[in-house]
């Protein structure tokens, strides 16, 4: 599919997970949970820092989002580790996956097939089946949606989510003119600058989400920060013009009070090395309903610039596949 098809989609691909996770079925565990580790790369792995973002006034254990060959320490038997990896095949992924099983984790695998599942399969694990075949990326509804899933068959969240997933596809089903039209602009005023995104702490993991997809969609670079973490360190470089910088604020009207404030202030002092400066304001009432009217939108932006680059193909990512294909022979 095309990746103009593949982002209309998203709120079907957020029903069809819910379906999925309805009728999805975990085993429990013979030991108490003391701690939840989700370990994934890439489209894979944002999904856990969305949910641990969604879920941090309401779980009552440390949830952590790992990214690399080697699962923490301290995971034990009282751990949960979700094995998050669209493909099934993804290196990192399963060299951690390997040492969860080694220390007696609880293990949940969400992916569409691939090495993951023939694992889980051989050792009686968990695991939850997604439809595959499309460019991990574009998968994030599933990911995210199986990972709230798992934690309430595990009882370790409520089924309050249920309710803000299903308001969410309602508001992305209702904004659609109005997502468009945001996002059209917004690309326009992206096109041959740097982007530079700004968002609160609670919506960090929504602002890297749209750095990887100007990375992976438009074929830019760009960089990412949260408030109020840049105002310690960050703020102090913004001393020149010499960038053809283009900052973005993502913002909430429930923001923290004083975190809005100090937003108001950045772009006060910003506003003096860049002609381009955008806010975009989320819609909805839940966390969950404003992450994915951002995402949902800002995934567009990434879209439309790489349209309005010509020969930019959406879709390739042919530098990551020869990074796999070199560490392949060794």
């Amino acid at each position: 599919m095309k990746m103009d098809e593949l982002i209309a989609g998203f709120g079907k691909q957020l029903t069809e997970a819910i379906e999925i996770g309805e009728q999805a079925h975990l085993s429990p565990h013979h030991a108490e949970i003391r701690n939840i580790v989700v370990t994934g790369l890439g489209g894979s792995g944002i999904g856990g820092n969305l949910v641990s973002e969604f879920l941090a006034n309401e779980l009552t254990v440390p949830f952590e989002v790992n990214k690399d060959y080697f699962i923490p320490n301290y995971v034990n038997e009282h751990s949960l580790v979700i094995a998050s990896s669209y493909s099934g095949n993804t290196e990192e992924t399963l060299q951690a996956f390997e040492q969860a099983i080694e220390k007696g984790a609880k293990i949940v695998c969400i992916s569409s097939g691939g090495k993951m599942i023939e694992r889980a399969k051989e050792l009686n694990l968990d695991h939850i089946i997604v439809p595959g075949g499309n460019p991990p990326r574009t998968a994030l509804g599933y990911s995210v949606v199986q990972q709230l899933y798992a934690l309430y068959k595990l009882g370790l969240i409520s089924p309050a989510f249920k309710a803000d997933l299903k308001a969410g596809i309602q508001l992305l089903n209702d904004q659609q003119e109005n997502i468009h039209a945001i996002a059209r602009e917004v690309a326009g005023q992206l096109l041959n600058k740097i982007p530079v995104i700004y968002v609160c702490n609670p919506m960090a993991a929504v602002a890297v989400r749209f750095k990887q997809q100007i990375n992976e969609n438009a074929k830019m670079l760009c960089w990412n920060h949260t408030v109020p973490e840049m105002n310690h360190n960050e703020l102090v470089g913004w001393r020149n013009k010499l960038g053809p910088w283009a900052v973005v604020f993502l913002r909430n009207k429930n923001d923290y009070e004083r975190n809005s404030q100090r937003m108001n202030i950045n772009k006060q002092i910003v506003e003096n090395y860049t002609d381009t400066i955008i806010e975009i304001f989320s819609e909805g009432n839940s966390h969950i309903e404003q992450a994915f009217y951002l995402i949902h939108l800002t995934d567009w932006v990434s879209y439309y610039l790489a349209e309005l680059q010509n020969n930019i193909d959406a879709v390739e990512v042919e530098v990551i596949d020869f990074l796999k294909g070199s560490l392949a022979k060794f």
